[in-house]
């Protein structure tokens, strides 16, 4: 007799565990709107994942989405091209993606994009990792091969989150789907939680009680890498994402992460109501989307959307997908667009800074074997020092490789900020080679280097969204903002979505669930539903929502 092979883990976060990728598969569809409504413009502002996202699903509903981009399409999906052999890209923001974001592999599946295991440090498709700490050099396959105080920070991770938030149980609920009991133990660790920051989680933790070990989980972590960055966050933001598996099993998109929005742009959908066979959100924009939205305000029952070209435009309903600060800075807003504790939200939202820099090389010189070891000559790198990590991507020896040479977070960012990219590289190649003498990098980089810090970008003003501990109530406003019946009218039909609004921020999967939401919503405000055999998140939110922590 042979046992049942348990069902994966996926991103049914917790605090709303709703299944989108159900959804978004059910031969029922989304829903369907009243014959008036067909061919109805509804404006979509912001061009990246989330947007694209709604949009596509709001043409498939029959409306005619109308998307604003103040950029170019794709917004933190951004890959771009190295001058030297633009066959070859470079991911500057999202470049990883977790297996569990089911809803966010719907459409890379229906895009026919091919995906392969990203090269995460200590992960199976990673040849070999090397740890650079206080000066000290460890070689490792997998952790297994780590020296006795790694051994004992990885133990004391995985038994912290055992013994304090019930990591097993909350991962077999996942899996199973077991709403009740994920909600019952999540909604627990929520009110434990909200007002404790990462760092405060692991030193209250008898298997942190050791600074030293605490340290080194900050600089090397498990999964995706070092953890200290988000030592001053909400533990609970940690949590959503090892529960969820969302750090671990990760995956490269080839060709660049970027196609996936712009995929959703050109693709002609099998199934829509209204439109001909062949209809495309590029074929209804003309091949082109409207530049970006510097007004947004209520005029009656409906909204006025100016552009940047000057051009104004009425709707009945508006998808906001930037992040959100830019209805504070950069976009010039009627108070009444939202309710005024949901602005509170907004001004309180914490973003993460973020830089990143490539270089294309002519070979994957890495790989070649060092003649006194024998092992290959640079792996993934996790240090202390200014670079913190370094990833490794090859298509083979006879092509070109790619070099992600630093990938920082907040403070380690803001030291890249004011270097000019040239700058930033010559910093980067001293560091490195500190840490593999005798490897000629700069003799191998093709072309000028690509880089990018994210909180110095006008439209994103930062990576992404991190809640702070206590910032539990705003993001809980945000998240349920599709939720209109109950607001006064004067509030209703603008709806928010986007990573940022998500639980997971920083994850496209967020981005992609909060489109849906933002669908259903949309679709809901003019008068439509789902089918009785394919519920959406709205209609089954009250028995899913997330836990109310009291205000007073």
């Amino acid at each position: 007799m042979t046992s049942a092979i348990p069902a994966p883990v996926t991103m049914l976060v917790p605090d709303f565990p709703f299944s989108y990728d159900s959804w978004l598969s059910h031969p029922s569809g989304l829903g369907a709107l009243p014959a008036r409504h067909a061919g109805t413009e509804v404006a979509v502002v912001g061009g990246g994942m989330a947007g694209l996202t709604a949009a596509y699903e709001l043409m498939r509903l029959g409306l005619r989405p109308v998307v604003y981009e103040a950029g170019r399409l794709g917004g933190r999906m951004r890959s771009v091209p190295f001058d030297a052999d633009p066959a070859y890209v470079a991911d500057l923001g999202a470049m990883r993606f977790p297996i569990s974001a089911r809803a966010l592999f719907h459409y890379i599946d229906l895009l026919g994009l091919t995906t392969r295991p990203f090269p995460n440090p200590l992960a199976r498709a990673t040849p070999a990792t090397l740890i650079d700490l206080n000066g000290r050099r460890e070689w490792a396959r997998c952790t297994e091969d780590l020296p006795e105080p790694y051994q004992q920070v990885a133990e004391a991770w995985e038994k912290t989150l055992q013994e304090r938030a019930g990591l097993s149980t909350l991962r077999s609920a996942i899996r199973d789907r077991d709403l009740e009991t994920l909600k019952a133990v999540w909604n627990r660790l929520v009110a434990a939680f909200d007002d404790e920051s990462f760092y405060g989680f692991l030193a209250d933790s008898p298997a942190f009680a050791s600074f030293r070990h605490r340290e080194l989980f900050g600089q090397v972590g498990f999964g995706t890498g070092g953890w200290d960055t988000d030592f001053p966050n909400s533990v609970l933001e940690i949590l959503r994402v090892v529960a969820t598996d969302a750090d671990d099993n990760q995956m490269l998109i080839r060709g660049g992460a970027q196609q996936v929005p712009e995929g959703l742009w050109e693709h002609r959908p099998e199934r829509l109501a209204h439109w001909p066979r062949g209809t495309s959100l590029s074929s209804l924009h003309g091949g082109r989307p409207r530049p970006g939205v510097t007004a947004l305000r209520r005029s009656g029952e409906r909204f006025t959307v100016v552009d940047a070209a000057g051009r104004r435009a009425e709707y009945p309903a508006v998808v906001f997908t930037p992040h959100v600060w830019a209805l504070l800075n950069h976009i010039e807003c009627d108070p009444d667009l939202l309710p005024t504790e949901h602005w509170i939200a907004v001004e309180r939202t914490h973003y993460m800074g973020s830089s990143k820099l490539f270089v294309l090389t002519d070979r994957p010189f890495w790989r070649d074997a060092d003649p006194v070891t024998g092992r290959e000559r640079m792996g993934m790198t996790l240090t202390d020092r200014l670079a913190r990590g370094v990833y490794l991507f090859d298509d083979g020896p006879g092509r070109p490789g790619v070099m992600c040479l630093s990938y920082t977070w907040n403070d380690d960012s803001a030291k890249f900020s004011t270097l000019t990219p040239d700058e930033r590289l010559r910093v980067l190649l001293r560091t490195l080679d500190g840490i593999y003498p005798g490897v000629d990098i700069a003799s191998h980089i093709v072309g000028a280097p690509v880089t990018v810090t994210w909180e110095n970008e006008p439209h994103f003003m930062g990576a992404f969204k991190a809640n702070l501990p206590g910032h539990y109530r705003y993001q809980r406003r945000l998240f349920t903002h599709f939720m209109q019946s109950g607001m006064d009218p004067r509030h209703r039909g603008l709806f928010l979505c986007g990573d940022d609004v998500s639980w997971t921020a920083g994850f496209a999967e967020g981005a992609v669930t909060t489109a849906l939401n933002a669908v259903w919503g949309v679709l809901r405000h003019l008068g439509g539903a789902c089918p009785p055999d394919n519920p959406g998140p709205g209609d089954l939110f009250a028995s899913l929502a997330p836990v109310e922590l009291p205000e007073g």
